[in-house]
């Protein structure tokens, strides 16, 4: 206790010549008119047995789909002003930008000071800060989340990152009890303008402790808000809005598109928290989305072009709350859902965001809400049986025709 109160009253002093309560400008202003051609890097092709049973459907099964980069988007991206970053360095920049407008904002976490952070998220910020700034911590999750909340509430703007989700497990009693709670129990004293972030998702047969979707675990906690991000673009977008909000945010990155490469401004920008992206519009379906699910979705909608339906697609973003003005303007206009994620399918983000769309717009629907998840399994190390529990392309494409007959 009385190491953590040091390394709060040190991070404190950096702070000494800065108003404690800034007047932030909002996080939702608008952003740049600024359309992005993504990406991405391939995975190497892996047989499986999939591919075979797909062949009764007549239809294509890319596993492990992501949005693959055309030759005509390369031409155009290299015209278009801004610069090129990988997913993992637009994290960064959003976050040494915030270090260096405001004082205030640190990182703590295992390995995020020199060696710069388990997907270098971090990287050479402890040169550029300094090691109060970027402080390694012990391999103790509940601990040093505890640390960054409680100097939160002393006025600092923390940004914890978990190793990976999964061990923030072991800090659900501080995200839950104190991080979530704390503004409303001590009656408005205290804010917790806290970030808690880090990689998660079902990865490259990374066994099923690091495979963790914890989208589920965290949305019931009263206090929280959640996003999660997808391109590089709204990726630092994400960031910068999170760091400047009052309240905690878990924000959510997939393990697996850290080296999406896309171009973003060189201008600063800071996206809204609860607003969701409109990927492709359409009038047959609207289909929901989020973090690496989006590209499996747009993988399934070029097909589904070809058969003759237009997809409406939304990457939601925020998880908690919803952007029902968004969601709920497109299902005025389709009149037909399907929410497809990588999250489990018993009270996953799927189900919550189900009884939201039913509750509110009811009216509206010509359809049953179709909602596709991920298997409730331990997701397997085996690649072939891993990409088995995930929703595949394939699987969309089939859930749209059955919703469109």
């Amino acid at each position: 206790m009385a190491a953590a109160m040091q390394v709060t009253a040190n991070l404190n002093a950096l702070t000494s010549g800065v108003e404690r309560r800034l007047r932030l400008e909002s996080t939702c202003r608008s952003a740049p008119v600024w359309h992005k051609s993504l990406l991405i890097v391939k995975p190497a092709d892996r047989r499986s047995s999939i591919n075979r049973i797909m062949r009764y459907t007549g239809a294509r099964l890319i596993t492990n789909a992501v949005a693959a980069k055309t030759e005509a988007s390369a031409s155009s991206t290299a015209s278009k002003p801004g610069h090129e970053v990988l997913l993992f360095e637009a994290l960064r920049e959003g976050l040494e930008e915030e270090m260096e407008r405001d004082p205030r904002v640190c990182i703590i976490g295992e390995d995020v000071g020199h060696y710069g952070g388990s997907y270098k998220v971090t990287k050479d910020l402890a040169n550029k800060f300094g090691d109060l700034r970027v402080l390694d911590t012990p391999i103790a999750e509940n601990s040093f989340t505890g640390m960054g909340i409680g100097a939160a509430m002393t006025g600092l703007r923390p940004v914890i990152e978990g190793m990976n989700m999964g061990f923030l497990l072991l800090a659900f009693n501080q995200i839950s009890n104190n991080c979530g709670m704390l503004h409303y129990t001590s009656g408005g004293q205290f804010t917790i303008p806290v970030v808690i972030r880090g990689p998660g998702g079902v990865g490259r047969q990374l066994g099923a402790e690091h495979s963790q979707r914890l989208e589920s675990y965290f949305q019931s906690i009263p206090g929280i808000q959640m996003v999660a991000c997808s391109t590089p673009y709204n990726a630092k977008g994400l960031m910068k809005a999170a760091i400047r909000s009052e309240n905690p945010v878990v924000l959510f990155e997939h393990v697996l598109l850290y080296n999406l490469k896309e171009r973003i401004p060189d201008e600063d920008y800071v996206l809204c928290l609860e607003e969701a992206e409109m990927v492709r519009p359409g009038d047959h379906v609207t289909i929901l989305t989020y973090s690496r699910m989006r590209y499996h979705v747009m993988q399934a909608a070029k097909t589904l072009v070809n058969k003759g339906y237009d997809p409406e697609v939304i990457d939601i973003r925020s998880l908690k709350p919803f952007d029902l003005h968004t969601i709920g303007n497109s299902i005025k206009k389709t009149h037909r859902v399907l929410i497809v994620e990588e999250c489990m399918r018993t009270g996953g983000i799927g189900a919550s965001l189900r009884s939201a769309i039913v509750d509110n717009f009811w009216d509206f629907l010509d359809a049953p809400v179709m909602c596709l998840s991920s298997q409730d399994v331990p997701t397997p190390y085996a690649g072939t049986l891993e990409e088995w529990t995930v929703v595949q392309p394939a699987q969309i494409v089939a859930a749209v025709e059955q919703i469109c007959k």
